[in-house]
């Protein structure tokens, strides 16, 4: 297998990881990234292809080793169905998806148009930061309510989400992951109290339903209860606060004006995605474009460069809102497909162009800078001016 180095951390990748996706994409369906040791794949068909073989998974065959001081945050990843595979896996999503339902998500249009406004109205006059601003503010609020717990609540929310997300990223620190496990022992004592209360006291909001969801007789433990609200406040914020801002950045940076329509949605989705790298573990000792896999190894999809495969779009650096409906990889594949897609293509369709129609003079204050959080890919900051 070819083998290449590239460290994730690098200044220059972090700011533009996609020459190297290029580069890597035509030598072979897989090669060997030496800082991650293990193969990855840049090409849309392996990598959805991959996301859709059951012969590769998230949770490892072989169990996890895991240090003592970050056995809190493991312990919520062990009833995350994200990191789970079938039956409890499909336990799992089917009683979320009973609670998750799209007119849940369709009534939350009416409140994700008004906080629009709302969080604009407050804009300063003079130069800010817009995901401060707008694309931290609007998800996470919208998910405080969507859970029913108070909006009041919202910092502390986004505050545990960035703690607790920094596990994921390369060359993470002691630092990072002492930081993470105070926020996962915090986050779960909070909705421990919070799932109790709802016990006895239930509202219309989404943790009553996930508690009253019954699928064959089978209801969500408070740890699967707790592990789900955790789940849909970080990879919903996360993912919707890069795509937003990366969106923003693209669009002040080439003169475009934001559309609701689909296939700006899905363009924004596509051509610079919040998350680059989803990994999965041989489920089985098999052999796969050459390369032998032994039970419990991990494999890196990099979605990002996959959604810029010239095999699939033509000149895909481009940012092109006509661009036709071509399938990405930004929300995953499979059973792991990402259950909140709906509510991030809906605040993505709303956020961006009542932004562009309420500030039509919005300019860049000072050029876009990336954050060092890879495997994820969004900005550090994004000063503005109106």
């Amino acid at each position: 297998m070819i083998r290449v180095t590239q460290p994730p951390t690098e200044p220059q990748f972090v700011q533009d990881p996609y020459p190297f996706y290029d580069h890597i994409r035509p030598l072979a369906p897989l090669v060997w990234w030496e800082d991650y040791a293990m193969p990855v794949s840049a090409r849309h068909d392996v990598v959805a292809g991959l996301l859709r073989d059951r012969r590769f998974g998230r949770e490892t065959p072989l169990g996890l080793d895991i240090p003592k001081h970050l056995a809190p945050f493991y312990a919520v990843e062990a009833h995350s169905m994200l990191e789970l595979e079938p039956p409890r896996h499909t336990r799992l999503r089917g009683l979320v998806l009973r609670a998750f339902t799209s007119r849940r998500i369709a009534a939350l249009e009416p409140e994700i148009i008004a906080l629009c406004h709302s969080l604009i109205d407050a804009f300063s006059e003079t130069a800010f930061d817009l995901l401060d601003a707008y694309a931290n503010k609007l998800p996470v609020i919208i998910i405080a309510r969507l859970l029913g717990v108070p909006e009041d609540m919202a910092p502390q929310l986004l505050a545990w989400s960035n703690a607790m997300v920094g596990m994921y990223q390369a060359g993470r620190s002691k630092q990072m992951e002492t930081a993470a496990v105070e926020a996962t022992e915090s986050f779960c004592a909070f909705l421990r109290d919070y799932i109790t209360e709802r016990r006895s006291v239930p509202r219309d909001d989404l943790i009553t339903h996930l508690i009253a969801a019954e699928q064959d007789g089978e209801t969500l433990t408070t740890e699967e209860l707790i592990s789900t609200c955790i789940l849909l406040l970080n990879a919903g914020h996360e993912a919707t606060v890069h795509t937003l801002g990366n969106a923003a950045r693209t669009c002040l940076m080439q003169g475009l004006t934001p559309s609701a329509e689909q296939p700006f949605v899905e363009e924004a989705l596509r051509h610079d995605p919040p998350l680059h790298m989803f990994t999965r573990f041989a489920m089985e000792d098999l052999s796969l474009h050459g390369h032998s896999f032994r039970k419990g190894d991990q494999i890196g999809l990099l979605l990002a460069a996959a959604n810029r495969d010239p095999k699939v779009y033509s000149d895909p650096a481009r940012f092109d809102p006509q661009r036709g409906a071509k399938p990405h990889t930004s929300f995953g594949g499979g059973i792991h497909f990402c259950v909140g897609a709906p509510l991030a293509r809906m605040e993505i369709a709303h956020a961006l162009p009542i932004l562009w129609a309420r500030c039509p003079g919005l300019k860049l204050a000072e050029p876009p800078k990336y954050a060092d959080i890879y495997h994820f890919h969004g900005l550090e900051r994004l000063m503005v001016a109106r």
